[in-house]
Order: C-alpha cells, then sequence, then structure tokens
C-alpha cells in the first residue's frame, strides 16, 4: 500500500513539473571559469535527476558491499536455524509417531549443534519423553537436566519445562515430586489450564478427595473437563470426604454441594450412610428418595430397601409410586420385595420377587425367595430358589447325573485303618493288650477318658445323642433366618435343649 502511495506522488510531482516547465520555458546559464555552461530549463531538471538517481545507486551498491560479512553471518544462521528448525520437526514427529529410536537419534544431534536456548529446551523436552517411553530414565534424566540450564530466567519456558516433567512423573506415579513442580502455576484464571489438570492427577493419586473436589469443580466452570468425565470425579472426592466426615462434619461437606451434586448416586449413598450411622433413618430415606426421583439405581434401591420397621410402610408407598412410571424395573421390584419382607408382608413379598425374578433371574432374588419359603414351611420350594441361587451365582459346578463319580482318594486320610495291616498286627497287639486305632482317634479316645474321669455327668450327657426324629432336633438345624425379618421372632425360636 505504501508503494502504491509513494508512486502516485511522484507522478504527480512529475505532471505538474512538466506543467511547470511547459510554461516557464527559459536557459539555466552556469558561470565556472574558464567554463561557461548554457541550457535549457528542463533539460538542466532532467540532468539533475539523472545524477540524483546515478548517485542513489552508487551509494546503495557500496554499502552492499561494505556490509558483506555482515549478510554473510545472517545468511549462515538463517540456514542453521532453517536446519535445526528440521531436525526439530522431525524429531517431534518421529516422538508423536511412536518411533522413538529414530527420534532418539536425531534430537540428540540437534542438542549437540544448536546454540537457540528455545530450540535446546524443546529438543531436550523431546528426547526426554522418548526416553521415557522407552524406559530409559537416566538417559530421561540427563536430557530433562540440559533443557533446564537452557531455560535460564524465561517463565514460559520455565513453565513448559515444569508441565513436561511433572507429565513424566505422573507416569510413574511420583505425584508428589510433580505436586512440587507444579504448585507454582495453580491459579484460578484460564492462565495454566494444562498444570490444573496435571495438579488435579496428581492429587487423584494422593487421595486427596478435598483438593480433587476443588479442582475438578474449577476445571469445569472454565469448560476444561467434561461434565462425563467431571462428574464421576466430584461424586467419588464428596463420598470420602462424607465418609471422613462422619456425623459431626456433615453438614459442612453437604451444603458446599450443588442440588444435582446431592442427587448422584457415590454422593447420596454415603450420606445416607452417614445420615443412617448417626441414627437419622428419616433423612438417609429422604437423601435416598431424592437421587432415585432422578434415576433408580440398583445401589440406591438396595440401600433404600434396608429399612428400620419405622420406616417400611412410607419406603413402600414412595417404591409404589416409583412403580408406577417404572413397572419393569427388576430391581424396583426386588427391592419392594424386601421391603414387605421386612414389614412381614409375606403375600405381597413373593409377589414382588416373582415378578423380578420373571424380569432378571438374580442370585439375591432367588435367596431371598428360598429364606422366604424355608420360614414358611415349603422346604421343596426353599430348597428349588436355594440350588438357583447357587447356579446362578456359579459357585458350584453342574454335574452330569448319568457319569459315575470316582472314588476318593483316602490314602492319605490319618484316621483310616488298613484292614490287613491289622490282621496281620493283631497278635503281636493282644500280647501287649493294645488295639491299634487311628492318631485322631487315639486323641479323641484320650480326652473323651479325661473327661469321663473328672465329670461323670458330662460323660453320661455327651454320650446320649439326640433323637433324629424330635423335631426340635430338625428345627434346631433350620436355615438362618431372614435379614430383618426374622429378627422380631428371635425369642420365638426353639433353642438346644441342654444349651
Amino acid at each position: 500500500m505504501r508503494a502504491w502511495f509513494w508512486m502516485l506522488l511522484l507522478l504527480a510531482l512529475a505532471v505538474g513539473l512538466g506543467v511547470v516547465l511547459r510554461e516557464h520555458s527559459g536557459n539555466v546559464l552556469i558561470i565556472a571559469q574558464p567554463w561557461r555552461i548554457e541550457m535549457s530549463l528542463t533539460l538542466f531538471a532532467l540532468l539533475l535527476l539523472a545524477a540524483f538517481v546515478v548517485l542513489y545507486l552508487l551509494f546503495r551498491g557500496l554499502s552492499w558491499l561494505l556490509s558483506g560479512p555482515e549478510r554473510f553471518r545472517e545468511w549462515r544462521g538463517l540456514r542453521a536455524r532453517k536446519r535445526d528448525h528440521e531436525l526439530l520437526e522431525s524429531g517431534w514427529l518421529h516422538v508423536l509417531e511412536g518411533r522413538y529410536p529414530q527420534a532418539e537419534q536425531e534430537l540428540s544431534r540437534l542438542l549437540g549443534r544448536t546454540r537457540s536456548s528455545n530450540t535446546r529446551v524443546l529438543a531436550g523436552l523431546a528426547l526426554a519423553r522418548a526416553c521415557h517411553q522407552q524406559g530409559q530414565m537416566q538417559r530421561r534424566d540427563e536430557a530433562l537436566t540440559l533443557a533446564r540450564s537452557a531455560v535460564g530466567t524465561d517463565s514460559r519456558l520455565k513453565e513448559s519445562w515444569a508441565t513436561a516433567v511433572a507429565e513424566m512423573y505422573l507416569d510413574q506415579h511420583r505425584a508428589q515430586e510433580a505436586l512440587t513442580l507444579l504448585q507454582p502455576y495453580q491459579d484460578t484464571g484460564a492462565k495454566h489450564l494444562n498444570a490444573t489438570r496435571l495438579l488435579l492427577q496428581a492429587h487423584q493419586q494422593l487421595n486427596n478427595a478435598d483438593q480433587v473436589f476443588e479442582l475438578t469443580r474449577q476445571l469445569l466452570r472454565r469448560g476444561a473437563i467434561d461434565k462425563q468425565k467431571a462428574q464421576p470425579l466430584i461424586a467419588q472426592s464428596v463420598a470420602e470426604r462424607l465418609r471422613a466426615a462422619g456425623p459431626e462434619g456433615f453438614r459442612s461437606v453437604w451444603g458446599e454441594l450443588r442440588g444435582d451434586e446431592k442427587t448422584l448416586p457415590e454422593i447420596a449413598l454415603a450420606a445416607a450412610h452417614v445420615q443412617q450411622q448417626a441414627g437419622h433413618a428419616d433423612e438417609a430415606g429422604k437423601i435416598l428418595e431424592a437421587a432415585l426421583n432422578e434415576q433408580l439405581e440398583p445401589r440406591l434401591l438396595n440401600a433404600y430397601s434396608q429399612a428400620p420397621a419405622d420406616q417400611v410402610s412410607r419406603r413402600i408407598n414412595k417404591a409404589e409410586g416409583w412403580l408406577k412410571s417404572h413397572p419393569d424395573s427388576s430391581a424396583l421390584l426386588a427391592a419392594l420385595g424386601n421391603l414387605c419382607l421386612t414389614g412381614q408382608l409375606w403375600g405381597s413379598g413373593e409377589r414382588y420377587l416373582l415378578r423380578s425374578m420373571a424380569i432378571r433371574s438374580d442370585v439375591r432374588i432367588h435367596a431371598l425367595l428360598g429364606n422366604l419359603y424355608d420360614r414358611l414351611g415349603r422346604q421343596a420350594d426353599a430348597m428349588k430358589h436355594w440350588r438357583l441361587a447357587s447356579g446362578v451365582a456359579g459357585v458350584l459346578p453342574v454335574l452330569p447325573g448319568s457319569t459315575v463319580l470316582p472314588a476318593a482318594d483316602t490314602r492319605g486320610d490319618p484316621t483310616l485303618i488298613d484292614v490287613q495291616d491289622l490282621e496281620s498286627s493283631s497278635t503281636e497287639a493282644a500280647s501287649f493288650g493294645e488295639v491299634p486305632v487311628a492318631a485322631s482317634a487315639a486323641d479323641y479316645l484320650e480326652s473323651e477318658e479325661s473327661v469321663n474321669a473328672t465329670d461323670p455327668a458330662a460323660a453320661s450327657a455327651k454320650t446320649s445323642d439326640p433323637n433324629p426324629q424330635d423335631p426340635d432336633y430338625h428345627e434346631y438345624f433350620d436355615s438362618a433366618p431372614i435379614p430383618g425379618v426374622d429378627l422380631s421372632q428371635t425369642s420365638d425360636r426353639p433353642t438346644r435343649r441342654g444349651s
């Protein structure tokens, strides 16, 4: 733009000069003894312009010749910088492509020849990354030392070096060293986003729940982290804080949370557990209900179904309201069945559990049905569901009925006596008045004789076996009571005679 401006200006001056010379024609007389020079005004102007051009070109040529050495040095420097730039670019490309030996070769050559501090820092960091990926930690530390010596006082290079080193330390789970490097770059602005991300990773490795919560919120406000990734971090850190705070510090931690954070499953479960420990079952139920209103998560439903007796009716009504909008939720039906069993509503509990099992065969549902039927005296149904529960859990293998199981190898059992050995040694044993018995049997007989000698009453009680036909005998060996159902009826269970 400036060149066009000057060209138009010179054109205007030439036109103006031509008009003036045409209107004011005359002669120019130059007297320099012994010479007398006379010419027209137009010729004089043209000669003056030509002299200016010649002198300008002459001086520019002299200046170009005199500045030759400096220009040569600049040309050599430019050529060297171009070569360094090509090596640096090629080295970084090799690092990004995973060709670490080639990257190490080119970057090492670049570090040995470059004079630029910026290039030395970048080449050193790239070489350190290549060595780090190859597991050459000593070579990596040497490259980092070279890069650190070239940083100087440049703040940008210092931050670049610190973040690169901290990232490598975090790969080695050296979180405390990385935290020391990154701490000066933690701020509330948007200047050091990468350093803040690395700080978050360091605090995660150190299990610092308070710092993880604050940094995640900070990155979320700046839009530097996705919400789907931030929510699990917030949920885990807040759950740890709630468990560490306990009932005493619950209010301070709970008051920092937003409404949408309080309904996250991890946070709701931890908060309800703390409130349950403090004896506030009603508050725990409200926390779980708020979270369940957002999503019927199975863990939340399981915790909601573990209700004390005074909360069962209210929670059943609430769960039946959710069932109207989610009639095919297996977890919700199972939770309703568990609540009904806790409230001793056997018929309703059985219906809900059967509906849940029709949607999804779950080991916990089979176990609950087995305990329910056992409590109601339906032994065949109880055994059926216990067998199904073991099959769903995958604990026991399914054995084919037509295959005969191999006999057990009992040769190493010390309680068994070989009959042939017994016959061969019976004569010798009779001569000494001894009968051969196994070690465990001998110990048993010895302990039994000592008991009989010290306490005849205990011996008589010990030898009297319970009658298998006695109904109390079978009742004693019945299965365990249903959790939350038979607690109130523990005193009604028959006790073992003689205990």
